[in-house]
C-alpha cells in the first residue's frame, strides 16, 4: 500500500512504517514517535479500546488537547470503524455533556497528559485515569450499554471517520459526519498544493478536534511522511522558539493567531523573523484584513496564504496557491481542486458574473450529513448534492471572495459562534428577560456583542453574567461586551430586531 491508496484515515501511516520506519511522525511536548511506533501505538490502543467494550458503529468521544495520545486513540477509533468524535475540552461541562447525549457516545475518553481541562472533565464524569500501555494515564469514562453501534456501510471510503461538532443556529450541537473519503480527499489536495514531502515539519496548533488541523494539517502531515509537531495551545513566544528550534517548513493558523505574533513584535520591538527553513505561512478559519496580512509579511518575509472552507466541507472549498504570484487582496483564492461552485440569487437564479450570490458547493469534500438530523440535512444538501455553505461571495475571474453571511454566524478566533447558543445561556439566567447576540468587527477578529434586558428591579450586573456565562460556556463564546437595555427592538412580527443591533454597534464603533 502507498499513502495515496489509503482508504481509511488510520491507513496513512502505514506506508511510511515500511519506507521510513525511523522517521518522526508525531511529536509533542513530551516526546515523540516514528512511523514504525505510531502503527504499532494505533494497533495496541485499538486492542484496548475493542477490551473496553468499543465496537464496530460505536461512537467514541476524546475530549483532549493537541498530544500524540489524542492522535493515536483517534486513529485507533477509525481503525475499528467506530465513531472518532473529537472534542475540545476547552468547551465547559454543559457543551460536552450535550456533545456526549446528543451522539450516544459508548465510552468518553480523556487524554490529560497536556490538558488540565480535560483532566477537570474526566474528574466531573467520574472517568477514573488509568495507565495505558504507550499512552500514559488516561480518563476513561463508564461503558455506555444503552446505545446501538451504527450501521456499517459496505465501502469503507463512505464510512464515518469522524464525527465533529459545530454549534447549531438552534443553539443545540450539530454532528457533521465526515467520511474517511472526505477527510482523505481534503488532506491529499491540500499536501499536493503545499507541495509537502517527508522532510517537511508542519506546525500542529490548530487543534485536531478542529476540522482543520485534524483534515489539513494531521492527516495532510502523515499522508506525505512528513513530521508534524503537535501543540496544545497557542502562544506566540513558544511558536517563536520552536519554529527557530525544530526548523518547522509550515504553519498554518487563524488570523487571531498572525494578530498576536504582530503584538509580541511589538512589544520586543521585533522588526522581522528569521526562520530560514519557514516556507509557507497560511491561514483560514476567518476573514483575513488586508492591514494585518501586508504588516504579517513584513514581518515574516514571507506571502500570508489565505483560504475558505467550513467543516460540512472537509473543509477545503478554496485555497490561494502557493506557487501564484503573491496577492495583495483578501481573496481565498480558486476553488480547492475537485470542487465546483456556484452562485444563486435570492431565487435560486443564477447570479451574473462579478456580482455577489449565495455559495453552493459540490465535490467529494461534502459531509455524509448531519447526525440524527435528517431534515437539517435535506435543508443543506439537494437532491444533486449540492451543498448550501449560506455565505455570501463573489468571483473575480476564478479567484473567490467571501463577502458575508446570509446566517448571524459570527468567527471568532477561527471558531463558530452561533448568536442562538449564547443567547440560551444568558437567557437561561434568572435576572435576565431576554438576550439578543451579535457580532461587531475589529481590526483583527469579531467581538461577541450580548445586549440583555435585565428583569425590573433586579440589581444584575455586568460582572454578574459575565461570570455567568463564564461557567457555561468556552472561552471563544464568551461575550466581549455586555449591553443592559430597558427593552429590546422588535419587529412587527414580534422577533427581536437585530438590524438595529448592529446599527447600535456600529455606533458603538465610530465612538471607539
Amino acid at each position: 500500500m502507498n499513502a495515496s491508496a489509503a482508504t481509511r484515515i488510520s491507513d496513512v501511516v502505514k506506508p511510511w512504517a515500511d519506507r521510513l520506519p525511523d522517521h518522526k511522525a508525531i511529536v509533542d511536548p513530551n516526546g515523540s514517535w516514528s512511523y514504525r511506533e505510531l502503527v504499532a501505538v494505533i494497533s495496541q490502543t485499538a486492542e484496548w479500546l475493542r477490551g473496553s467494550g468499543v465496537r464496530a458503529g460505536d461512537r467514541v468521544m476524546i475530549v483532549g488537547e493537541n498530544c500524540r495520545e489524542f492522535a493515536a486513540v483517534l486513529l485507533a477509533v477509525a481503525s475499528l470503524d467506530a465513531w472518532p468524535v473529537p472534542v475540545n475540552p476547552r468547551l465547559s461541562g454543559r457543551e460536552i455533556d450535550a456533545v456526549r447525549d446528543h451522539c450516544q457516545a459508548r465510552r468518553v475518553i480523556y487524554t490529560t497528559s497536556v490538558s488540565i481541562h480535560a483532566t477537570e472533565h474526566a474528574k466531573h464524569h467520574g472517568a477514573p485515569l488509568e495507565e495505558v500501555r504507550d499512552l500514559g494515564r488516561i480518563g476513561l469514562g463508564p461503558l455506555n450499554e444503552n446505545v446501538q453501534p451504527e450501521p456499517i456501510d459496505a465501502e469503507i471510503g463512505t464510512r464515518v471517520a469522524a464525527l465533529i461538532y459545530t454549534s447549531g443556529t438552534t443553539g443545540l450541537p450539530k454532528g457533521v459526519m465526515l467520511t474517511h473519503d472526505n477527510l482523505l480527499f481534503s488532506a491529499r489536495g491540500a499536501a499536493k498544493i503545499r507541495s509537502l514531502n517527508s522532510e517537511d515539519r508542519l506546525y500542529g496548533i490548530l487543534p485536531l478536534s478542529h476540522i482543520v488541523g485534524l483534515s489539513i494539517v494531521f492527516l495532510g502531515t502523515l499522508l506525505s511522511g512528513a513530521t508534524v509537531y503537535l501543540e496544545p495551545r497557542f502562544d506566540p513566544v513558544a511558536a517563536r522558539v520552536a519554529l527557530e528550534r525544530e526548523r518547522i517548513t509550515i504553519m498554518l493558523g487563524v488570523p487571531s493567531m498572525f494578530s498576536l505574533f504582530l503584538q509580541y513584535a511589538k512589544m520586543r520591538k521585533v522588526q522581522s523573523f528569521e526562520f530560514p527553513a519557514l516556507r509557507i505561512i497560511s491561514c483560514s478559519g476567518a476573514p483575513l484584513p488586508p492591514a494585518i496580512k501586508s504588516s504579517v509579511e513584513g514581518l515574516f518575509g514571507l506571502p500570508l496564504h489565505h483560504g475558505y472552507g467550513i467543516t460540512e466541507c472537509s473543509p477545503n472549498i478554496a485555497q490561494v496557491r502557493v506557487d501564484a504570484p503573491p496577492r495583495a487582496d483578501n481573496s481565498v483564492g480558486p476553488m480547492f481542486p475537485g470542487v465546483e461552485a456556484k452562485l444563486v440569487g435570492p431565487g435560486g437564479q443564477p447570479v451574473p458574473v462579478g456580482e455577489v450570490g449565495e455559495l453552493w458547493v459540490r465535490g467529494p469534500n461534502i459531509m455524509k450529513g448531519y447526525y440524527r438530523a435528517p431534515d437539517e440535512t435535506a435543508a443543506a444538501i439537494d437532491a444533486e448534492g449540492w451543498f448550501n455553505t449560506r455565505d455570501l461571495a463573489r468571483f473575480e475571474e476564478e479567484n473567490l471572495f467571501i463577502v458575508g453571511r446570509t446566517k448571524d454566524l459570527i468567527i471568532r478566533l477561527g471558531f463558530n459562534v452561533y448568536p442562538a447558543e449564547v443567547e440560551a445561556v444568558l437567557n437561561a439566567h434568572p435576572s435576565v428577560v431576554q438576550s439578543a447576540v451579535v457580532g461587531r468587527a475589529t481590526q483583527e477578529d469579531e467581538e461577541i456583542l450580548a445586549f440583555v434586558q435585565p428583569a425590573t428591579g433586579s440589581h444584575l450586573t455586568e460582572t454578574d453574567l459575565a461570570e455567568y456565562a463564564a461557567k457555561h460556556l468556552a472561552p471563544y463564546k464568551r461575550p466581549s461586551h455586555i449591553l443592559f437595555v430597558s427593552t429590546m427592538p422588535m419587529t412587527p412580527s414580534g422577533k427581536v430586531a437585530k438590524a438595529d443591533l448592529a446599527k447600535i454597534a456600529d455606533d458603538m464603533r465610530q465612538k471607539v
